[in-house]
């Protein structure tokens, strides 16, 4: 008889007890343990299985779990007697900044100082040990959530070196979500205030203390060594491309197809590939989301599952507030194209604003980019770089993106709507009318806060709405943008794939008040170059005549929209 499917089981002993479907990922357990590193930092994208993984590592060590080696029977850790004697041997520490989600840095740092005081209240046994002395039972008593800073950057260690004391034995560590508060603090403003708070409470914890047998910790992304790390040069940091745990978090195809197996989708299986594979991590080229995949076996209907669940605030704002090349990128990734970057694997979160590398870093840890190939140039100091080509990890992940896409004009959607239709039938007048809407609607969610240019601005307005474009049209249209024609590269074009549908060109221009009288100038303008660069050329090499290729010059002044015809 199969398993029933439990959906969101972050707590091992829970998911065995209920006798749930679970993929034995126990290895990782023998995996990390032989490795014998000081401190590991794991990264993998949302509802990868870390938070059940650090559960299950908890459960297998901690003193806490002694003698519940049933917890682990049949599974493959428990095959050799050298990692049964393992099980509930160490006082563990463990932890999670998966909640600290707050807006403010007062009530971030309040949320994390609580977290440790709730730590203390599970080991309120330690206040009857006779190996702590009164001053250390006086000092346990005052952690709490409005403690001062040098008490909170010393609490972890201090905790470490009473456990130490009362079970004869160094601490393990483990720390969930840690990059959790640094996301947030960058979305809400106060990165420097947490990154300065954090860095000492870790360089306590994992650097300088003397009671750590050794530590993981887990997150999104590889928040750089500067910000938070400074001096820990005894951290194994495991990313997308590393080798490490390749197959520890996450399905393999070969787990996948085995539960499909089971359930009586066999068949499905090309179809579940489609959708949900593509996550690579170090030499494993086939991994699969296992929140997808569970709530497939579940329903047994596709859907972008693990899209649904994954916090796309920050991807959304950062690719809404892009430039034009990154908005074109976004243009050739949903088509299904790769693109090529020079990035680091650290995320630098203040270099977030100012440098597009460092949002393709944060897409790929956050699993919305794989890496189809990966070279490091190491011919010379200077010269050195590390090359990706990325595109978008699946299918699921692209419809995410034109999800997203979708929800950036929000308020004027209707209007938007109303607009592609208005341009297909070819009603100018009907044009003009939805796309200053927009533009009103929408102009603002495209300012960057960096007080952009008159003319910066309407260029990320377009290309956000070229994105949109694309995913109300692509069915329809062929859509390229910022393409060679002619003598030129024209703005926008769309190809029709039926041929008794027109084609069409537009050209985006900001009226120059030195040079143009008003709005209808500028539109001449623009009709005009779209003519004497011959834009159109590259539509008539394809075999579309003249008297179907539709031309439209769009001009800008602020917040208001003027398109023509020729």
């Amino acid at each position: 008889m199969t398993k029933i499917i439990g959906i969101g089981y972050q707590n091992f002993e829970q998911l065995v007890k209920n006798n749930v479907f679970y993929v034995d990922k126990t290895a990782f357990i023998r995996e990390w343990w032989d490795n014998q590193d000081l401190v590991t930092l794991i990264t993998r994208p949302r509802r990868f299985g870390k938070t059940l993984n650090m559960s299950m590592l908890e459960q297998f060590l901690s003193v806490q779990y002694r003698d519940r080696g049933d917890l682990f029977e049949g599974l493959s850790i428990w095959e050799e007697e050298e990692y049964r004697k393992l099980q509930g041997t160490f006082p563990v520490i463990a932890l999670s900044f998966a909640d600290v989600k707050e807006s403010r840095f007062a009530d971030a740092r309040k949320k994390i100082c609580q977290i440790i005081k709730e730590l203390y209240n599970q080991h309120d046994y330690l206040l009857d040990s006779e190996h702590l002395n009164p001053d250390e039972k006086e000092q346990f008593r005052n952690i709490s959530a409005e403690m001062e800073n040098y008490l909170a950057s010393g609490s972890l260690r201090a905790l470490s070196k009473y456990l130490t004391a009362h079970y004869g034995r160094k601490v393990i560590i483990l720390l969930d979500e840690y990059d959790t508060p640094m996301q947030e603090a960058y979305v809400h403003g106060y990165w420097q205030e947490i990154t300065d708070f954090i860095r000492g409470m870790f360089n306590s914890t994992f650097k300088t203390n003397p009671y750590l047998d050794r530590a993981v910790m887990t997150g999104i992304t590889r928040v750089s060594k500067e910000s938070i790390f400074s001096d820990l040069n005894n951290l194994t940091v495991v990313t997308a491309t590393s080798d490490l745990y390749a197959d520890s978090f996450g399905f393999t195809e070969a787990e996948v197809y085995a539960a499909l197996e089971e359930y009586g989708r066999g068949e499905q299986m090309p179809l579940v590939k489609k959708w949900y594979d593509g996550f690579v991590f170090g030499h494993q080229r086939e991994i699969y989301n296992p929140w997808s995949i569970l709530n497939y076996l579940k329903t047994g209907k596709i859907s972008a599952y693990w899209a649904n669940t994954s916090s796309n605030s920050l991807v959304g704002k950062l690719v809404r507030e892009g430039s034009k090349d990154m908005k074109q990128i976004m243009e050739g990734l949903i088509k299904g194209e790769s693109f090529h970057a020079q990035i680091d694997e650290q995320i630098v979160y203040d270099q977030l604003d100012t440098d597009e590398t460092a949002i393709w870093s944060l897409f790929l840890a956050s699993g919305y980019l794989k890496v189809l190939n990966y070279e490091q140039n190491l011919e010379e100091a200077e010269g050195w770089t590390e090359n990706y080509e990325l595109t978008l990890t699946n299918l699921e992940v692209n419809v995410t993106f034109r999800k997203l896409i979708r929800s950036w004009f929000g308020s004027a959607r209707s209007d938007y709507n109303d607009f592609t239709k208005a341009l297909l039938r070819g009603d100018l007048e009907e044009m003009n009318a939805y796309m200053n809407r927009i533009s009103e609607a929408v102009f603002s969610s495209f300012d960057t806060g960096k007080r952009p240019s008159e003319k910066t601005e309407p260029e990320r307005f377009y290309h956000g709405f070229v994105l949109g474009l694309l995913v109300e049209l692509g069915d329809q249209y062929v859509l390229t943008s910022n393409r060679e024609s002619g003598f030129g590269r024209y703005d926008v074009q769309l190809e029709p794939r039926k041929e008794t549908d027109d084609a069409v060109l537009l050209e985006f221009k900001v009226r120059d008040p030195g040079k143009e009288k008003s709005l209808e100038e500028t539109v001449q303008n623009a009709l005009a170059q779209i003519e004497s660069r011959d834009y159109a050329s590259g539509l008539r090499e394809k075999g579309i005549p003249d008297g179907r290729i539709r031309k439209y010059g769009f001009a800008f002044e602020g917040k208001t929209v003027r398109i023509g015809q020729a």
